[in-house]
């Protein structure tokens, strides 16, 4: 079992990477891990995360309560609760800002319709939540049906929530998505989009049941 020490380590090299990605700026972005039941980490408000250290990291009990830590803890707390609330398996959940992503939202155009392959056999769907204003129970309660059965979502004209095992698997999903549509814009650039047919995606969906 990992010790909230090395737990720590794990959500600054998250942020580090997130930062360094691109998929968050300046102060931007949160990132939070469950130690137990009842004590979950939280990345500070106000602070860039990529220089983000261990002991800045914010404790918090499963309702939101500070517990440890100086300063105040991320704007975004429950949109995080809201996800643990909904999904007893995971351990970890990642919220940035990846550019490519919310430029389809902002360019209105159905991001559930250009998927890889490989995003479709590992994340199955991926559901664009209709925008609410950033830090309210609106947006935590508009991720509920859907993070339910998904483990990334895209907030429209805002950002993507990722959730896992881990720290790193909830890092790996954001990363994944991005790098989806990056592709799929840079198609764009080289004339019509072909997506993936319906009895494709079909295939696909039946490949990821048998893999589970």
């Amino acid at each position: 079992m990992k010790t909230e020490y090395f737990l720590r380590k794990e959500l600054v090299e998250t942020c580090k990477r997130m930062y360094q990605r691109g998929f968050i700026a300046a102060t931007d972005g949160n990132v939070s891990i469950k130690v137990n039941e009842n004590r979950i980490l939280f990345t500070p408000s106000g602070i860039c995360k990529g220089f983000l250290e261990p002991d800045q990291i914010i404790v918090t009990d499963k309702t939101g309560n500070k517990i440890a830590g100086k300063g105040k803890v991320t704007t975004e707390i429950f949109m995080h609760l809201a996800a643990y609330q909904e999904r007893p398996d995971i351990n970890a959940v990642v919220h940035g800002h990846p550019p490519t992503t919310i430029a389809f939202t902002f360019a209105n155009i159905d991001f559930e319709k250009y998927l890889l392959p490989e995003v479709v056999i590992t994340l199955g769907s991926i559901p664009v939540i209709p925008y609410e204003l950033t830090g309210t129970y609106e947006l935590a309660s508009g991720i509920k049906p859907f993070i339910k059965n998904a483990d990334a979502v895209v907030l429209e004209k805002h950002g993507v929530v990722a959730v896992g095992k881990d720290v790193f698997d909830a890092y790996y999903k954001l990363e994944k998505v991005e790098h989806n549509a990056h592709i799929f814009y840079m198609a764009k650039q080289l004339g019509n989009i072909y997506p993936l047919t319906n009895e494709q995606l079909k295939d696909l969906h039946i490949l990821r049941a048998k893999m589970k």
